[in-house]
């Protein structure tokens, strides 16, 4: 007989959203939340048969894995910044719209602020005008598009027709294999689909790959200023450090720098890690613990058993998310595997962060 969390696993277990392709990307704007099941006491938990126990535990392992997304200063300020950005969204289609650029370390949620802020903006589209364009068209208001390490202008162009799903035909019919597309058709492809799907934002995920200082990068870069010409949309670009990469000034030097367009076209929109130095870091670095404690499920959970390590788990992760959901996500998982049933100092001792964050401690 199927128990209960047995069935809300086959509903909610780990969700595989491919968001490079428009299937997955709707199956995320559509997802409703989780829904929050009853946390057994130790004594309910005992009285479990062998099977419900371990489903009982997978849920939670699934559940604690899975925060919601929490509205940081960071978050905020960068859907602020977002939000004027896309002001020019409102432009005539004869007119250029500014774009955005998410550029900070890694760890530090670029990725979830620019895929949750156009979870947004596809809602909003799809409740004012419908699934369908006026031709019958799919409406695609948002389109998630990944670089590649090494990406091309012409590996930018299939990924744009990837997402769509777009088959690729020319004037004489036949579906034509992308390898088999010149750079210009596969251009005119992308224009295409993205006008037919009435797409008012694109988000350029992993822009880093592309080496601005290369003629490879210097083709990139002007064909995405091509394609801001071409289509009435505003671009999203996300990365790391690309002022440092030479994104902005698109790899001229000199005074040269001074006429590269895509710095007066973008603006960009720093992501800084949490700091406890001074009483503002310090309480939104509270707030923060205290909302992610009471996210999860566990039999002796406590309030403050997050906050009461807080400078512990500052130092662990250096106020990088990323870091800190990693962190918390094994923690909980020792909680239930070793029956501690909450997150106490040896719990976290115990509990590894990424490479990254051990190297910055010098921890093992």
């Amino acid at each position: 007989m199927t128990n209960a969390w047995a069935a809300w696993l086959a509903d909610y277990d780990t969700v595989g959203y491919q968001l490079a392709r428009k299937a997955g990307w709707d199956a995320f704007v559509n997802a409703a939340p989780r829904p929050r099941f009853e946390v057994l006491s130790r004594a309910q938990m005992a009285a479990l048969d062998e099977d419900a126990r371990a489903d009982y535990d997978e849920a939670r392992r699934v559940w604690n894995a899975n925060p919601p997304t929490i509205k940081t200063q960071q978050l905020t300020r960068a859907f602020e910044i977002l939000d004027q950005v896309m002001a020019s969204a409102r432009r005539d289609g004869d007119k250029l719209r500014g774009s955005a650029v998410i550029d900070a370390e890694p760890g530090l949620g670029k990725t979830t602020i620019a895929t949750r802020y156009a979870r947004q903006v596809h809602r909003r589209e799809y409740r004012r005008y419908g699934p369908y364009t006026a031709d019958g068209s799919q409406r695609l208001p948002v389109a998630f598009i990944p670089l590649n390490a090494g990406a091309t202008l012409k590996g930018i162009n299939q990924q744009i027709l990837e997402f769509y799903g777009h088959p690729q035909k020319d004037n004489h019919g036949p579906v034509r294999r992308p390898t088999r597309s010149t750079r210009s058709q596969l251009t005119e492809f992308a224009v295409d689909v993205v006008m037919s799907c009435q797409t008012k934002l694109i988000i350029i995920d992993d822009l880093h790959f592309v080496d601005f200082r290369h003629s490879n990068g210097i083709e990139v870069s002007n064909h995405l200023k091509s394609l801001a010409n071409a289509l009435p949309v505003t671009f999203v670009y996300v990365g790391v450090n690309l002022a440092a990469k030479r994104f902005f000034d698109e790899g001229l030097a000199g005074e040269q720098a001074v006429y590269a367009q895509m710095s007066r076209r973008a603006t960009r929109c720093p992501v800084a890690p949490f700091s406890i130095e001074g009483d503002a870091g310090a309480r939104a670095w509270s707030d923060l613990l205290t909302t992610l404690e009471k996210h999860l499920i566990l039999a002796d959970a406590q309030p403050g058993m997050l906050l009461t390590h807080a400078k512990e788990l500052h130092r662990r992760t250096q106020g990088r998310i990323a870091s800190l959901t990693n962190l918390i996500d094994r923690a909980a998982h020792l909680a239930i595997a070793t029956g501690a049933e909450t997150i106490t100092g040896d719990i976290l001792e115990t509990a590894l962060v990424d490479n990254a964050a051990q190297h910055l401690t010098g921890t093992a």
